[in-house]
């Protein structure tokens, strides 16, 4: 009810009491005095009405005040987050690192080493909804200048296109498409402290070069990728000589006279299964004509099978080289296998077993190795590695290089 409306029926109510006191007029002082206390009554009572209808109206005004006020800053916080959004443009920050410590008990000495083997950054970056960036940015062995172990790397770092729904092209500096763990390689992925050799050696994981890419696959879960890119520069001489790991360039002033192809087949129809192979083209492994290093061929297949908590992974990969030099080093043939299953005790608790065999450019190279280990997940994105190793190099090493090793580790990723 309105004051106005309030005050109005006041002085009615007054007005009609004051007539009806004229009209019924009394008849001694006694009764004129009961009926101004009477409308005294009813003028305090109304007045009452009155204080109660205005704190009313008070009331009212504040609570659309602060009303207001909530709604404008509501309307600033949500314009705030917009603009930080917009700002943003869907930036993403990720990351994974591992911690190694390897006891080695070998036939020319023993090894006790802890070591921060990898500590990486994730930045990538999405322009719209079909251009985005990926980069990754990497510390290796903690400790870089003075004379320090480590090397900073640049691993990733790529625009990929959206062309229509099921292709895209990239371009940049892009993991090959090679392997189980190539391309993903989080310790939170992976069983054993240390990754695979054969991966690490015949592969070699992990081989990132520059270059462009288009990748597309199909419902029926068969994918495809084609890769133009740079090359290797592989060594033709002293103690790494036509050692693949060693002729990574790793896109640092690298030379680009004779670039590679990589193409793969992959398929991922059944649930729990992948099927993979890989081809690989240097058309001039070391990138100078002429000595005795005339190209390379890669050829590595794979297969990873999960069903319930049993897992098993087996790879194999193979170099074929022509050209004089490498043949009379007998390193024209370089290859590779393994195979791994696993277990999953629980969500938190898996075990593993790994067989190596490996053929490569170098005696160290040479060897079979026997490998069984545990993980444990305590969180996602967090995992804790034990594991034991026996390897026996063939042919023996002059001096003996055969071991035994305990292996502990923990890594990260998010």
């Amino acid at each position: 009810m309105g004051f106005g409306h309030t005050a109005a029926t006041l002085t009615a109510m007054v007005f009609l009491a004051t007539t009806s006191a004229a009209q019924d007029a009394p008849g001694s002082i006694e009764d004129l005095w009961e009926i101004i206390q009477r409308q005294q009554a009813e003028i305090d009572s109304l007045r009452a009405e009155v204080r109660a209808a205005r704190m009313d109206i008070e009331k009212t005004s504040d609570q659309v005040a602060v009303t207001d006020a909530r709604v404008e800053a509501t309307g600033e916080y949500v314009e705030s987050l917009a603009t930080v959004q917009a700002n943003s443009g869907g930036t993403s920050v990720g990351g994974y690192g591992e911690l190694h410590y390897n006891n080695i008990d070998a036939d020319n000495g023993d090894t006790d080493e802890i070591d921060f083997h990898r500590f990486v950054l994730l930045f990538g970056h999405e322009f719209n909804d079909r251009v985005r960036f990926f980069s990754e940015l990497e510390l290796e062995h903690s400790l870089t200048g003075g004379g320090g172990p480590g090397e900073v790397e640049l691993e990733q770092a790529y625009v990929d296109f959206g062309i229509t729904e099921n292709v895209s092209a990239r371009a940049g500096l892009f993991l090959l498409p090679l392997g189980l763990i190539n391309e993903t390689h989080e310790p939170t992925t992976f069983y054993g402290v240390e990754r695979n050799d054969v991966e690490n050696i015949i592969l070699p994981s992990t081989w990132w070069e520059a270059g462009a890419a288009v990748n597309g696959h199909f419902e029926n879960g068969l994918s495809w990728d084609v890769a133009l890119h740079s090359g290797l520069a592989m060594e033709t001489t002293g103690g790494s000589a036509f050692r693949v790991r060693s002729g990574r360039q790793k896109v640092a002033e690298a030379s680009a006279s004779d670039p590679a192809l990589t193409a793969r087949l992959r398929y991922t129809g059944v649930p729990g299964l992948e099927l993979a192979a890989s081809y690989q083209y240097q058309s001039d492994p070391s990138q100078v004509a002429g000595d005795g290093l005339d190209k390379g061929q890669l050829f590595t297949a794979h297969a990873d099978f999960r069903r319930g908590d049993f897992g098993l992974r087996a790879l194999y990969g193979t170099w074929n080289f022509d050209g004089v030099a490498v043949e009379a080093a007998d390193a024209d043939d370089q290859d590779g296998w393994y195979v791994e299953p696993s277990y999953r005790l629980s969500e938190k608790w898996g075990f593993y077993g790994r067989y190596e065999d490996l053929n490569g450019a170098r005696s160290q190279d040479k060897f079979t190795q026997d490998e069984i280990g545990v993980n444990f997940w305590p969180v996602d994105g967090v995992v804790l590695k034990m594991d034991y190793r026996r390897r026996d190099y063939t042919p023996a090493i002059p001096g003996g290089s055969d071991f035994n090793a305990i292996d502990l580790g923990f890594g990260y990723a998010f």
